[in-house]
C-alpha cells in the first residue's frame, strides 16, 4: 500500500523523527507505530485441550494449550470458569509446551468443570481459548 506525503510535509516528518530520536536517548520520547501488512502486531491465538472429558474427584488431569503469536508468547494462563460466571486463575506456563496438571476437586458427581487458556504476548495482548469441559464422575 503506497504512502503519499505532500511536498510541504517531508520536513515536518523529518523534524518529528529527529526529535523522537533525541527524546528516546534520554528515556522519554514519542513512539511512532508505523506499519502495514505483516508488520502489524496481531493478538495471539490459543486452543486448549484436556487429557480426559470425565474424571473422578482427586484425579490428575493435564490441560494443554497450543498458543501462537506473530512475535511470540510470553505466557499462557490457565483459568477455571465458575458457576457464577467469574474466573479463577489456576496456574500459568511461560514455556512451550504450555501445560498444567490439575487435581479434580471434591465436588458432586455430574458437576461440569469448565476451563480455558489465555495467551499473552509481549505487547500484553490477550486472547482466550474456547471452554473445555470435564464432567466429574
Amino acid at each position: 500500500m503506497p504512502i503519499f506525503i505532500r511536498p510541504g510535509r517531508v520536513l515536518d516528518l523529518l523534524a518529528l523523527a529527529a526529535s523522537s530520536l533525541l527524546l528516546a536517548g534520554c528515556g522519554g520520547g514519542i513512539y511512532l507505530g508505523l506499519g502495514w501488512g505483516d508488520d502489524l502486531d496481531l493478538p495471539p491465538s490459543v486452543a486448549l485441550t484436556a487429557s480426559v472429558t470425565e474424571a473422578l474427584p482427586g484425579a490428575t488431569v493435564r490441560l494443554a494449550a497450543a498458543a501462537t503469536d506473530d512475535f511470540g508468547i510470553d505466557q499462557v494462563i490457565f483459568l477455571r470458569r465458575e458457576d457464577d460466571g467469574s474466573d479463577t486463575s489456576i496456574g500459568s506456563d511461560g514455556a512451550e509446551p504450555y501445560s498444567l496438571d490439575i487435581a479434580i476437586p471434591a465436588v458432586p458427581a455430574g458437576t461440569v468443570l469448565r476451563y480455558y487458556a489465555q495467551a499473552v504476548d509481549g505487547a500484553q495482548q490477550r486472547s482466550n481459548s474456547e471452554l473445555v469441559s470435564i464432567t466429574v464422575r
